[in-house]
């Protein structure tokens, strides 16, 4: 159980509890919340496949096989660079709905695993990639409340309005999950409403996700206090800035390269 309050916008205090109980079973509400993500997620990917010349039923395979690839790309990638937590308890590792999970490690892992499903079925893989961008920025932002849940992926202290207040530690932080949240919702509705229609090759809106989401985590993560580094380096902000420029670099490449084939 976690107290929060946000004391600047007259919200809270209020208590927060990690799961709940039904019919015998513990729920939690992290795993609960990351689901409703991807149900939703699925449905608009399903709905978008028609856009992109994709069966509805290429799409559950691609999360079928997504899936699991991706919860084990995040698992991953937040134990190997947070090794110290784990190492005492190995059992550790497999307690998931404890949090730490980390979405470049999801990204990786579904990406892989989607790109050999599609290399099976012959299907050309950025038409999957392009639909599932959408789904992955859904993902994103019904997921992060799951963080909220936990009390964990905050910031650093701050005593602006917006402050998150965690009661238990005795602390005022950024609430970071929401700023991504928020980031990512936007990213969501360009993609959607502005920039599909400008879409000039295969692939494109994957990597236009690739470097929105970059750009706007480079920022976010320059604030968080539980990020995962690799000796002075936070890990997770070099990953945004490279994937910012490489996104980018592509887009103007293929969109080049596009340009000079249609003359």
């Amino acid at each position: 159980m976690n107290t929060i309050a946000f004391p600047g916008l007259s919200i809270g205090p209020f208590k927060i509890y990690e799961s709940f109980n039904l019919f015998g079973l513990t729920i939690h509400y992290y795993g609960l919340i990351i689901s409703i993500g991807i149900v939703i997620a699925y449905i608009f990917c399903s709905n978008m496949a028609k856009n992109y010349d994709i069966d509805k039923e290429n799409i559950l395979d691609a999360v079928l096989v997504g899936l699991p690839s991706a919860v084990i790309g995040a698992r991953l990638y937040y134990v190997i660079f947070s090794w110290d937590n784990y190492k005492e308890d190995i059992s550790s590792v497999f307690k998931i709905w404890e949090g730490g999970l980390a979405i470049y490690g999801a990204v990786i892992g579904a990406v892989a695993a989607v790109f050999i499903y599609c290399r099976v079925k012959k299907i050309k893989v950025t038409k999957i990639y392009d639909t599932c961008s959408f789904g992955l920025l859904i993902g994103q932002i019904v997921g992060r409340f799951g963080n909220f849940v936990n009390a964990e992926a905050y910031g650093s202290e701050t005593t602006l309005p917006w402050r998150m207040e965690l009661l238990d530690l005795g602390i005022s932080v950024h609430p970071t999950f929401l700023y991504e949240s928020l980031w990512n919702l936007c990213v969501f509705l360009f993609l959607v409403f502005f920039y599909r229609k400008k879409q000039k090759f295969s692939g494109e809106m994957f990597l236009a996700y690739i470097s929105a989401y970059g750009l706007g985590r480079f920022f976010i993560e320059a604030l968080r206090s539980d990020s995962l580094y690799l000796g002075p380096i936070k890990v997770s902000q070099l990953l945004a800035l490279l994937c910012f420029i490489a996104g980018v670099c592509s887009i103007i490449y293929f969109r080049h390269k596009n340009r000079a084939q249609n003359k």
